[in-house]
């Protein structure tokens, strides 16, 4: 069943076409890759269903409802949650606060709950969130440490952890693996797996395919904003057009991970 459709969408900036018509369908429960080029619109595709940026055309469904243009906190609270390229994280708070924050969405206290006392259901609420958060991507034993003392393979993990406080049914990767070494790679594929097992559906923009083919089921090929390919990891590794999209990219791993070489499991 989709849980995410993109129909027809299309974002223009003055004469920019960054996105051109382009439709994917993310089934729920899966692990659903977008990849493409260095400007094939991939980031705008993701800005368009965070609600950053509203389509120029076409429609947004998630669940069956028509979400385009909606606030980004709107949208974050039907639970479609969206990490970033470069890490969020308030950097002087401790691993345990930055994951509190994240907490906001489904703990909120008001003045007048205040008053009446019922926050306090809210915030303990919240701090089991938080431990549920941090247990699940083991940085529960580093709770007091402060995130910009972790290393960056840890950084990246607190970011998710942090969303997962959000408690999101879809959630949005952006580049994910970015910076990370071979072990932190497997790791964070691990950790992957582990929130489908949850019931998580992840759609994840990347650069690095061998993580891309070793862990999605299905991906997206966007190439000038709009739609190249799509199909199951096999499928795109033997696709002419991807390949020859991609020629000239060896920094993305694309060569070997079409030659069948990914990470292993």
């Amino acid at each position: 069943m989709a849980l995410l459709e993109v129909r027809g969408v299309t974002r223009r900036f003055g004469g920019l076409l960054a996105v051109n018509d382009l439709s994917l369908t993310v089934e729920a429960g899966s692990i659903h890759g977008l990849i493409g080029p260095n400007g094939a619109g991939k980031t705008t595709t993701f800005n368009i269903i965070s609600g950053f940026y509203t389509p120029s055309a076409g429609q947004v469904l998630y669940g069956g409802q028509d979400i385009s243009g909606l606030p980004t906190h709107r949208i974050a609270a039907l639970g479609v949650v969206r990490t970033f390229q470069g890490t969020t994280l308030v950097q002087p708070f401790s691993v345990y606060d930055n994951v509190l924050l994240g907490c906001h969405l489904t703990a909120r206290a008001s003045l007048l709950s205040g008053v009446m006392g019922s926050d306090r259901a809210k915030r303990k609420a919240a701090a089991a969130q938080t431990e549920e958060a941090l247990r699940l991507f083991d940085l529960w034993d580093r709770r007091g440490e402060l995130a910009g003392n972790l290393p960056h393979g840890l950084q990246r993990a607190l970011g998710m952890a942090v969303a997962m406080a959000a408690k999101p049914k879809l959630l949005l990767l952006d580049e994910p693996f970015t910076g990370m070494n071979p072990e932190e790679t497997r790791r964070m594929m691990e950790l992957m797996r582990r929130l489908k097992q949850l019931g998580v559906t992840l759609l994840l923009v990347e650069h690095d395919m061998q993580a891309v083919m070793g862990l999605c089921e299905r991906i997206t090929v966007m190439n000038f904003g709009s739609l190249l390919a799509e199909g199951e990891p096999e499928e795109i590794r033997e696709n002419p057009e991807v390949v020859a999209a991609y020629l000239g990219a060896a920094d993305f791993g694309i060569d070997k991970a079409l030659a069948g070489e990914t990470h292993a499991a």
